[in-house]
């Protein structure tokens, strides 16, 4: 699959040189005592778990940062169903840099595969539906870029990648400021001030809030923690003048019912801080 945009080539070398340096420091000494500089050898990345599998392009690039000489052969791309034994790809080259970037590759691939099927399962849930699955900035510091690749690899779609790239006036922004319709207008003001394109997003918290939401001319109105009876509502109160979006507490089994009240977008922080991470490993060819 194309990679989302903010998957670029200068923030891959950084997230990988940032992972490297944590964990190699002054040296592999594991590797450098006891296996000779001159060594070659392959390894397989072993599937060990029913999978929707994800990371194999970002292995391809460490493998590739970390040793231009290593090559990969890849039998299985991301996105794909990956059942218990395949072989995702075998990675031939000098044995210390295979032994030096294991680990890094491992724990980026399993944790990513686990969002993707994660991510693969729920979105199932709104087939025949218009209603897209949302992930949140509910990421682990540092590893955003792929656990937000990994719900795109999964099948969902990446909400705002972080602070910068969209305005979400959430609960604390509006108590803080003192009202939807004040805080909208400063945002506004802000955006046409600064000439920067970027939509704004109100959270509301009530029926009350959505109509104020309206009133102001907003992008689109998150329904926080709202029943589905109420979030139908709300959707028939916005009745398209712009986006919806249910979020808060969601769970797999609530999807369909939330996504029959017409909501644009529901967002689960779910898919990337309750992902259980999937079981492969790399295993020497011998």
């Amino acid at each position: 699959m194309k990679r989302p945009s903010y998957v670029t080539d200068k923030a891959l070398k950084t997230f990988i040189k940032n992972a490297l340096e944590e964990d190699i420091q002054d040296g592999d000494h594991s590797t450098l005592s006891t296996i000779p500089q001159d060594l070659e050898q392959s390894a397989k990345l072993l599937v060990k778990q029913d999978c929707i599998l994800a990371g194999v392009e970002l292995a391809e690039f460490i493998f590739n940062t970390f040793d231009k000489n290593l090559k990969v052969e890849v039998f299985l791309k991301d996105g794909e169903a990956a059942k218990v034994g395949d072989i995702a790809l075998i990675v031939t080259g000098s044995a210390r840099s295979i032994l030096s970037t294991e680990r890094l590759i491992l724990n980026c691939m399993q944790r990513m595969s686990g969002i993707a099927t994660l991510t693969h399962d729920w979105d199932s849930r709104l087939v025949g539906t218009k209603t897209k699955l949302l992930d949140t900035r509910k990421t682990t510091p540092n590893f955003r870029i792929c656990e937000k690749w990994a719900v795109a690899i999964g099948g969902g779609t990446n909400h705002r990648y972080g602070l910068y790239d969209m305005i979400m006036l959430k609960d604390n922004h509006i108590d803080y400021n003192g009202s939807i319709t004040s805080a909208v207008k400063m945002a506004k003001d802000y955006v046409k001030k600064t000439k920067k394109k970027l939509k704004i997003e109100v959270e509301t918290r009530n029926l009350k809030e959505v109509q104020e939401a309206i009133k102001a001319k907003v992008d689109r109105i998150m329904l926080d923690n709202m029943n589905v009876e109420t979030m139908k509502q709300a959707v028939e109160m916005i009745n398209g003048s712009c986006e919806s979006e249910a979020s808060g507490g969601i769970t797999r089994d609530m999807l369909k019912e939330i996504a029959s009240t017409g909501v644009t977008f529901i967002s689960a922080g779910a898919l990337t801080h309750s992902a259980e991470n999937i079981d492969l490993s790399l295993k020497a060819v011998k």
